[in-house]
C-alpha cells in the first residue's frame, strides 16, 4: 500500500489493516513451516505495510502527521 492511501484512512480503519496484515504473515509463515509454497517477496512486501501503518500512528499520535 502507498502511504499516501493510508494517511486518508482512520486510526481505527488502520489498526484493523495491521491486524489483517499479521495474520497474513502468521499464515505465511505456517505454510512456509508446512513445506507448502510461498512467495518469500510476501514476507517484505506485509513487514512493509505494517510498518508504514506503524509509522503514521506514531506520526499522528505525536502530532508529527506530514501535510
Amino acid at each position: 500500500m502507498k502511504p499516501s492511501e493510508l494517511r486518508d484512512k482512520s486510526d481505527e480503519v488502520l489498526s484493523e489493516i495491521e491486524t489483517d496484515l499479521r495474520e497474513q504473515l502468521i499464515k505465511l509463515r505456517v505454510a512456509r513451516a508446512t513445506s507448502r509454497r510461498v512467495s518469500t517477496a510476501q514476507f517484505s512486501q506485509i513487514r512493509g505495510d505494517i510498518a508504514r501503518i506503524r509509522t503514521i500512528l506514531t506520526e499522528r499520535k505525536l502530532g508529527l502527521a506530514r501535510e
